[in-house]
């Protein structure tokens, strides 16, 4: 890599490569535009400072997923907003795109409940669904993110889409 090389320009190229990708998670995460930009910027940040860290025959992408994991689920454990957040994320939801207005309301109002029911699981189970469903993310790519085994992640995978439709038929 020629950031490790001092290479400053190539970290800029990470960034516009991954930022989406990072922001995205935070704000799944978190169900707030600011809190992930927030935390999309601290992860990269905390990146660059620990680049001398990054082991080269492990993936950038998933040393970086891991840092990003971390800081939000700090953040999240901080602020202990888990219920707040469903709330926020209800009030900042997209209308939906779709051109009969019937059909854009019925999306809009299944996403709510999928985001409220994202919110609803524990942070390790939110991340995993995440990573596995929305970063369409391999088990073994989870794995070496979570630093499990792919068996342990494909299980708690399970049982975290289980909580969830228990919690979707509820609503």
């Amino acid at each position: 890599m020629r950031i490790l090389e001092g290479k400053r320009d190539a970290y800029a190229l990470l960034v516009d490569e991954y930022k989406r990708a990072i922001f995205n998670l935070a704000y799944r995460m978190t169900g707030g535009h600011e809190d992930a930009r927030d935390l999309a910027q601290e992860t990269f940040i905390r990146a660059y400072i620990n680049l001398k860290k990054f082991r080269t025959d492990k993936r950038f992408f998933s040393w970086l997923y891991t840092i990003a994991l971390n800081i939000i689920k700090n953040h999240l454990k901080q602020k202990k907003h888990f219920k707040a957040t469903a709330e926020k994320s209800s009030a900042e939801a997209q209308p939906g795109t779709a051109e009969n207005p019937e059909t854009g309301l019925l999306q809009d109002e299944m996403t709510l409940k999928l985001q409220s029911a994202l919110q609803a699981l524990t942070l390790e189970q939110r991340a995993l669904i995440i990573l596995r469903f929305y970063d369409r993310l391999s088990f073994d790519e989870i794995a070496e993110i979570s630093r499990l085994s792919a068996s342990a992640v494909k299980m708690r995978v399970y049982r975290a889409l289980e909580r969830l439709r228990v919690f979707m038929e509820k609503e």
